[in-house]
């Protein structure tokens, strides 16, 4: 069974990871949720979603439509509640967290990770720099914040050791990129054309005709007297 662990974000290393790489503006509107099911918009850039979430035993089943982006304005004016945030995947190990970075009802800095098995989730050890852990507290999902707002948040004390951490883990990508980038700079520089024996002797054939030739035209030249 697949599960989501969640993190309280220092806005300060937030903010940090940000000017290192580019994020994704989304914003998602909710609408009052049922029993059995919920659903939302959702509008990334100029793609629109309309989300439907079936609740089970074993969670929520999401069955997403594209719909188009004026649709999404227009159901977006008719929810509940909404909010809007950053977001940033980042690279931790083999896993790939999300970093969101909320900016409306509240500023709020959140980073997740997404797990196919519910033994890898309990498994990860968070790094030095994640906040605290809100898995378990309902009041930091984003469906919480749109439609009741940030919850009251705790001090996010940073480090040097939390600091040295992510700074390590945005330059592991840089370290995996250069070698690539190596190899495509290598690949780009053309090597020398290999010695073709063949088109050698048919050049050495055609400068011969041609000094023929021109040795023939001379020939029949008229003599000066």
């Amino acid at each position: 069974m697949s599960s989501t662990r969640m993190f309280l974000l220092s806005p300060a290393l937030a903010r940090l990871i940000e000017r290192d790489r580019a994020g994704e503006r989304v914003r998602q509107g909710y609408f009052p949720e049922q029993p059995d099911r919920s659903t939302h918009v959702q509008v990334t850039g100029d793609a629109g979603h309309l989300i439907l979430a079936s609740h089970s035993a074993r969670g929520p089943v999401e069955d997403a439509a594209e719909i188009s982006s004026a649709q999404a304005e227009a159901l977006l004016a008719l929810t509940a509640g909404q909010v809007e945030y950053l977001s940033t995947a980042i690279d931790i190990g083999s896993h790939t967290a999300t970093i969101q970075r909320v900016v409306a009802p509240a500023p709020l800095d959140l980073i997740s990770i997404a797990f196919k098995h519910d033994k890898a989730a309990q498994k990860f050890q968070p790094p030095a720099w994640f906040g605290p852990e809100v898995s378990a507290d309902q009041a930091y999902r984003l469906r919480s914040l749109a439609l009741a707002g940030r919850p009251a948040l705790p001090e996010v004390e940073i480090s040097n050791a939390a600091l040295a951490s992510l700074l390590d883990a945005l330059d592991h990508r840089d370290r995996e990129a250069e070698p690539r980038s190596t190899e495509r700079a290598q690949a780009a520089i053309p090597s020398e054309a290999p010695f073709d024996a063949e088109a050698e002797q048919e050049l050495d054939r055609l400068n011969i005709e041609d000094s023929v030739i021109r040795e023939l035209a001379r020939s029949l030249q008229p003599q000066g007297r």
